[in-house]
């Protein structure tokens, strides 16, 4: 089950049997909070099937969506290494399989393969500078620009074409912190220009973004 996991790439058979062995696998319906923010809580999640969304909400009701996150991905890593509480929720976007694996597992089977410390730590450091790169997004680009950064950071090459992982028009809204309203004339404005098509489940890129609305 962990052999497509980038955490635990490079290591023998034997040491993947033993995390399997102590993780305890559970299913989840959508739309199930997996972890609150600011939980003491010091598992870490790795998702077996279905989506995640990582996010952060203020007293008001508002969220900031963080991450989407897929088969092969985990969360909770923060909170493992420094037992700190947790720094953001995550909720199921869809019936969501998960291993999950305590702290006091995790550290015996690190202890055992010392690899999995670098398996741990590019990824992190991937995810500091795509947070500081949303920062400066916010701060500096209006909106269409963080709605078409939005769409080629989510974006890979699929069959010859360019195309979005899995976003509804929400969720566009959520990480780029406008309306939807606005999201959906930007999309609108963009497909009849003939730079995207929308799919039930995803974007379709044709051509370069245009740099102005």
């Amino acid at each position: 089950m962990l052999e497509n996991v980038s955490l635990f790439a490079g290591l023998p058979d034997a040491s993947l049997a033993e995390i399997e062995h102590h993780g305890t696998v559970k299913s989840y319906k959508k739309n199930t909070i997996i972890i609150n923010q600011d939980d003491e809580t010091d598992s870490l999640y790795v998702i077996l099937s279905g989506h995640v969304k990582v996010y952060l909400s203020g007293e008001d009701g508002r969220e900031v969506v963080l991450n989407h996150q897929g088969p092969g991905d985990y969360f909770g890593e923060m909170s493992l290494i420094d037992r700190q509480p947790r720094a953001a929720s995550v909720i199921t976007l869809e019936a969501t399989k998960l291993m999950i694996i305590s702290r006091g597992d995790f550290m015996h089977c690190l202890a055992r393969n010392p690899d999995i410390a670098l398996n741990l730590i590019k990824p992190m450091a991937s995810r500091i500078r795509m947070m500081a790169q949303n920062v400066s997004n916010l701060a500096l680009l209006d909106v269409y620009g963080r709605v078409a950064n939005t769409l080629l950071s989510n974006a890979s090459e699929q069959d010859g074409v360019l195309k979005t992982k899995r976003l509804t028009q929400q969720e566009i809204a959520d990480m780029v912190g406008a309306s939807r309203a606005m999201v959906s004339r930007i999309l609108k404005d963009l497909k009849t220009g003939g730079y995207i098509d929308i799919e039930k489940k995803c974007i379709i890129i044709h051509q370069k973004l245009p740099s102005h609305w």
